[in-house]
């Protein structure tokens, strides 16, 4: 176990040189970027699951307390971003803060976030492909063999999963600025649609629906500390979260962005705040259309078409409208996702703790082309055989824990180097990194058991790759088998 750390000199030269990353994006590129990854799956499907599982109405409070802690891990980012503007994220600033050891660890765990979060969402945009075509595809073809249907199908492949994979990876190998692009066109498409929803919606809002605004302790199913009532409000948050799950993924942008100390910051906050309002008034409306209760059984899936389709006669059109933003945030959330999983490996791959494949560059487009590659073969296979349900919260509990590393790292940073120059700078500095990660933690806590067993397995895994390879083969670890003088010869 080693805790030597990165020079933050070594860093800033680094981000100096010209001749890696290019840089082309701007503040709203960023905050495109942000809003592309952020409103997706999350938005579109765990609304529903967190208001039925835990939190009924009061989902909207859910959603406040998560952006709260996602505010206060936001600040810490956005500093460390304009500090340390490098691809790579949480691990890059936990490799100067906390050491080696602490920065494999969070890296290993943003594979649980971006890599895994991107299969969650290609399955889930394969359901709701089909869900549009109105079961076109054969079961066989967009089910794992793992799933049965009610009729006793058994799947064999989610097809649609792996095309959607092909087609983004394609663009990202073609670069950042390009990716950007049709981020920005997908980003404006589900943003007008999320709109309209609350617009139109609004007028068919049930008062009786939000009554009693959190689930009674006395429901059957619900008697779980986090499953009803207040606590049932934090359990809400835990699952929402994954809807927040993206403004992070900005900061491993930073290296591709033209002025990260003036423009991360912004994209970084940006993002987040427009996608809370969003959220808020999201929530508010889907459980005022429809019974909470509604989203446990028949509505469970495709909720929002759902509850439009249900309680809101002559807007059948709408319902086909969102399907699509669905499909169309699905992919903005998968682009982003395998974008953040490719520069958090070219970072640890330049660092000598993974194979230097994962860093190479392609000689035009200036991409690491070979690691998003290895990155569609790997998420491809998890996408194509396996359930959705399987990898959900796993990505929650990844990123929770690379927010919570990334709180204490502020604390530290602050105390080793007092002078160095923050572009931008986190107020309140212990108290905000403090509240933000026991605000992070507590929504570890209130997830489910099983998808905590199989966090800490994954983890496991990660120490024996740590241990068997990169620890022997880190750039840190080489230069100080360099710096050993040589025994004199006698």
């Amino acid at each position: 176990m080693s805790f030597r750390r990165k020079p933050l000199s070594t860093l800033l030269a680094q981000a100096s040189d010209h001749s890696g990353l290019k840089r082309t994006l701007t503040a709203k590129g960023l905050v495109a970027l942000g809003i592309g990854a952020i409103i997706g799956a999350g938005l579109f499907v765990r609304t529903a699951a967190a208001s039925a599982e835990a939190a009924g109405p009061a989902v909207v409070v859910s959603f406040i307390v998560a952006a709260i802690g996602c505010a206060f891990a936001g600040l810490c980012y956005a500093e460390f971003a304009a500090m340390i503007p490098i691809a790579g994220s949480a691990y890059t600033y936990s490799y100067v803060t906390m050491g080696e050891f602490v920065a494999w660890v969070i890296g290993w765990s943003l594979v649980l976030e971006y890599a895994l979060g991107a299969t969650t969402v290609a399955i889930a945009w394969s359901e709701y492909l089909n869900n549009l075509f109105n079961g076109a595809i054969p079961y066989q073809w967009c089910h794992s063999f793992l799933q049965t249907s009610p009729e006793g199908v058994r799947g064999i492949v989610n097809g649609p999963a792996l095309l959607v994979l092909v087609l983004i990876t394609l663009v990202l190998i073609k670069g950042i600025q390009e990716s950007a692009i049709v981020n920005a066109i997908i980003v404006t498409v589900k943003v007008a649609i999320v709109i309209a929803f609350i617009a139109i919606g609004w007028a068919f809002i049930n008062p009786a629906f939000h009554t009693p605004f959190t689930i009674p302790a006395s429901t059957p199913g619900h008697e779980g500390l986090f499953q009803h009532g207040w606590g049932g409000v934090l359990g809400g948050a835990s699952i929402v979260f994954f809807a927040f799950i993206g403004f992070d993924a900005v900061s491993t942008a930073a290296q591709e962005t033209r002025n990260p100390a003036r423009d991360m910051p912004r994209g970084i906050m940006g993002s987040l705040a427009i996608c809370t309002v969003l959220y808020v008034l999201f929530g508010y409306v889907i459980t005022g259309v429809g019974r909470w209760q509604e989203f446990l059984t028949v509505g469970k899936e495709a909720s929002v078409a759902f509850a439009i389709s249900h309680h809101m006669p002559g807007y059948g059109w709408l319902a086909t409208l969102v399907t699509v933003a669905i499909l169309f945030g699905f992919t903005s959330v998968i682009l982003v996702m395998l974008l953040g999983q490719s520069r958090v490996f070219f970072s640890m791959a330049n660092d000598g703790l993974l194979p230097r494949v994962f860093s190479d560059l392609h000689p035009s487009f200036r991409t690491p082309y070979k690691c998003n590659m290895i990155l569609f073969l790997f998420v491809g296979v998890l996408a194509a055989t396996l359930p959705g349900d399987i990898t959900g919260d796993l990505t929650s509990i990844g990123t929770l824990f690379a927010f919570v590393l990334v709180c204490i790292g502020v604390i530290i940073m602050r105390r080793k180097q007092p002078n160095a120059h923050r572009p931008f700078r986190t107020p309140f500095v212990p108290l905000f990194p403090i509240l933000g990660a026991v605000w992070c933690f507590a929504m570890i806590i209130a997830l489910n058991h099983r998808s905590q067993l199989v966090a800490f397995m994954w983890m496991l895994g990660g120490l024996v790759i740590y241990f068997s390879y990169s620890r022997r083969h880190s750039k840190l670890n080489r230069d100080e088998v360099e710096a050993v003088p040589a025994p004199a010869i006698r």
